[in-house]
Order: structure tokens, then C-alpha cells, then sequence
């Protein structure tokens, strides 16, 4: 009987333990206040038909925004071979200085917006220890560049760059040696900056990102569509994340922790200026955008940046003020 007994102990000792250890890890002081940021994109604004300095302007000036994560697109800065055109960064940076703003940088392949890599059509066509070097090269110049502007707070070195399961035809597998090369790169160019390296948040194992860098950025995506199963919600819980969080820190050690990508756009599948307004607010309006503000808020990180400004500006541009409107009090908030 004795032997039973203890064969019964052991068992629920193993049944409980887990959800013990989970408890502990999902613990997480509530921040005292959450600092709102915001990404943006000159090519999606363009895909949107806005001109994108007023678009960008109106984000810092109306909206509000100062704290901005920009891209340097590779297909951007050098679409040419030994070619380089800054007017767009070059643009993005002095505003954001001028106003205050701080801002994270991103640079490498692999940057946001699909379709993920942004190499340009040159560099597609060479072979790949030739494309390593020339974006190597590229992202020489852009550091650089902006290494001494007031702005630029923060790298970034690529984008989800273990995310394989996203993007894979455009992207194909991911070399961990020539990331770690890359961010060796940044970090001796520009040493006094912290590096931020990013991961799914659905998807991601975030070992190799948070791992790899001074700060970690995650996405958070709660509304989803596919034409499989139309539309559906992440069934992961807010505390998911911080127990996420905990568990990189005991073993990696205690880093800074963003919220990189909270949608607040509708997810599609085809350019949304092809999709009917009312297809666009079924898969995201304002009571979506307010419950994945509160869903956010309880992963407990401080730092948030929203995904989809551009949308907004756009819905605004024709005739619906809802979400650009939202957003200033977000911000409003933010900035006293």
C-alpha cells in the first residue's frame, strides 16, 4: 500500500509541477505606463497612393508618434549596384530629430513589410557569397551614415530572421552564421548603440533572437484570415508571453523586451486598396483594435509598437477618422 501511495505522490507531483511552474513564470510586475511607438514604411505608403512625407509628417505632427521604427529597405538604398539613394532616410531621420523622436533602425535582407526581403533585383542574381558581401556593403554605408544621428537610438538586424515558415520563397533558409556576421558588423561599426533582434510571437521559439541581441522585439498578432479557414483569433493568452519572457531570461540572462509589431490593420492577402471597405473593417475595426490594445497591455511589456498608421492615414484620407483619431489619444498620452 505504502508503494502505491508513493507512486501516487510522484504521479501528481508530475501533473502539477507544470502548471506550478507555469504560474511562477507568467509573474510580471504591471508597467506604471506603456510608451506607444509606431512603424513605418515609404513603400507601403505608396502602395497606399499617399505621398509619403505628408504621410509621414502627419504621424509625427498630428498623430502624435515619437517613437518610430523605420526601415533602411536594401532595394531602396541601393537599387543599383554601387548606386545609393538616402533621400528617403535621409528625410525620415531629420524630421524625427527635429521633433524629439527616437528611433529604431532596421537594417539587413529580411526587413518588414512583405514580401520580407527586400534585396534588389541585382542582388538577386549573384551568387550568394557575392550578395553576402554586397549587402554587407550596404549595410556599411547605411551605418555609417546615420551611426551619429540624434534619432537613431537602436539597430536592428534583420527581421523575425528564424521565422523560416513565413515568406520561405522569398527568403529561403536562414544562415545563422552570416546573421551573427551581420550583427558582428553592426555592433563594430556602431558600438555604443544597443541591438534589437526580433521574433514571432505565435510562432517564434524566440531562443535564437533573444539570445543574439542586447534587446528583444516581438510581434503580437491576436486577429488573423486565411482562405482556408477565414477569420480567426491566436488562442494563445496574454500571459503566454510573459511566461515566454521569464523563461528566455533564466536562461539567457534579463534583457529589455519590446512589443515590436502590434497589428492594428487588417490582415489580407491582396493590396488593401483592392478590397472593399467593408471586407477591410470585418477583419479589423475599432472595438478589434481596442481589445488587442487590452490584450496587449496584459503581456505586460512597456514598450509598444502598432502596426498600420498608414492604413489609418489612408482610411482618413477617405472619409473615415475612427482609427487615426483613436490613435491620438493613445499618443497624446504617451507624450505628456
Amino acid at each position: 500500500m505504502r508503494y502505491f501511495k508513493i507512486i501516487a505522490l510522484v504521479s501528481l507531483i508530475f501533473l502539477v509541477l507544470p502548471f506550478v511552474t507555469l504560474f511562477f513564470l507568467a509573474q510580471k510586475e504591471q508597467p506604471t505606463q506603456f510608451n506607444y511607438g509606431m512603424s513605418f514604411n515609404v513603400m507601403y505608403a505608396r502602395e497606399l497612393g499617399l505621398d509619403w512625407q505628408e504621410t509621414y509628417d502627419a504621424i509625427l505632427d498630428d498623430l502624435g508618434v515619437r517613437r518610430l521604427r523605420l526601415a533602411a529597405h536594401w532595394n531602396m538604398v541601393e537599387p543599383a549596384e554601387g548606386e545609393y539613394n538616402f533621400s528617403e532616410l535621409d528625410y525620415q531621420l531629420e524630421k524625427a530629430k527635429a521633433v524629439g523622436a527616437e528611433v529604431i533602425l532596421a537594417v539587413g535582407r529580411r526587413l518588414p513589410r512583405w514580401p520580407e526581403c527586400h534585396a534588389p533585383q541585382w542582388a538577386t542574381k549573384l551568387e550568394l557569397v557575392e550578395r553576402n558581401e554586397a549587402q554587407l556593403s550596404y549595410m556599411t554605408k547605411v551605418i555609417e551614415r546615420y551611426k551619429d544621428n540624434q534619432a537613431v537610438k537602436y539597430w536592428q538586424v534583420e527581421n523575425e530572421p528564424f521565422l523560416q515558415a513565413f515568406a520561405f520563397e522569398r527568403c529561403g533558409d536562414l544562415d545563422v552564421e552570416f546573421l551573427e556576421k551581420e550583427i558582428a558588423l553592426v555592433r563594430s561599426l556602431d558600438p555604443n548603440k544597443p541591438i534589437l533582434i526580433t521574433d514571432s510571437g505565435n510562432l517564434g521559439t524566440w531562443a535564437g533572437a533573444y539570445s543574439r541581441g542586447d534587446i528583444f522585439g516581438t510581434s503580437v498578432y491576436v486577429h488573423f484570415w486565411n482562405p482556408e479557414l477565414g477569420q480567426f483569433k491566436t488562442f494563445l493568452p496574454a500571459w503566454f508571453y510573459r511566461a515566454k519572457e521569464n523563461l528566455m531570461a533564466l536562461i539567457y540572462g534579463r534583457r529589455p523586451v519590446f512589443l515590436i509589431e502590434l497589428s492594428a490593420e487588417p490582415w489580407l492577402v491582396e493590396s488593401i486598396t483592392k478590397v472593399p471597405l467593408s471586407v477591410q473593417f470585418s477583419r479589423m475595426d475599432l472595438d478589434k483594435f481596442k481589445e488587442i490594445l487590452n490584450y496587449a497591455e496584459d503581456t505586460r511589456l512597456a514598450n509598444q509598437y502598432l502596426w498600420g498608421a498608414e492604413w489609418w492615414y489612408w482610411l482618413k484620407k477617405n472619409g473615415h477618422d475612427e482609427f487615426w483619431d483613436f490613435g491620438k489619444t493613445l499618443y497624446l498620452k504617451d507624450n505628456k
